[in-house]
């Protein structure tokens, strides 16, 4: 069973959907996490595009299993708004972890709790497949890229090259 949420995540599995409000969401995410169980949802929005697009199935390990680290991909709750996110660990101090989604060129998500963190993306989903991209060791790269800028550029560059590209072998 899924459960589908208005305008933001959605709890997923292969059969049905059925609605939440973000509180709910949050809490069923909490309860399961907390009973050091794997957590999967759909994400929602564009913020960590290529790599997570709005739609695809994240599953969330519990922070015990898989601790949270740079170039990490996360799950937290806002500081303030307690809204669910997932976005990637650019650095780390005592305090906290700076967090940041790949597709928001100069905003972070600031430093956020530890006790913040909910749990870090295990898994993605696109259309039945599997996307290993982006959580494997070139996730330090990336996080490096995110922090510094340089990852939304560089991704709209390959874009424009990879249409450009379609356009000359389809004429």
């Amino acid at each position: 069973m899924s459960y589908l949420l208005e305008g933001s995540p959605v709890f997923a599995s292969h059969d049905s959907h059925r609605a939440l409000s973000s509180a709910a969401l949050i809490d069923l995410a909490r309860e399961v996490i907390k009973r050091k169980r794997l957590f999967r949802f759909a994400a929602s929005g564009k913020s960590m595009a290529p790599f997570i697009k709005d739609g695809d199935v994240i599953t969330l390990a519990p922070l015990g299993q898989n601790p949270a680290s740079v170039g990490k991909v996360v799950a937290f709750l806002c500081p303030g708004t307690e809204t669910l996110t997932v976005h990637r660990v650019i650095d780390e101090i005592r305090s906290g972890f700076l967090i940041k989604g790949d597709n928001t060129p100069g905003t972070s998500d600031g430093i956020i709790p530890r006790n913040a963190v909910l749990g870090t993306v295990v898994q993605i989903e696109r259309d039945g497949s599997s996307i290993h991209w982006g959580l494997g060791p070139e996730r330090r790269l990336i996080a490096l890229l995110s922090k510094y800028d340089v990852l939304t550029a560089l991704t709209r560059t390959l874009r424009k090259w990879k249409a450009l590209f379609s356009a000359k072998t389809q004429a």
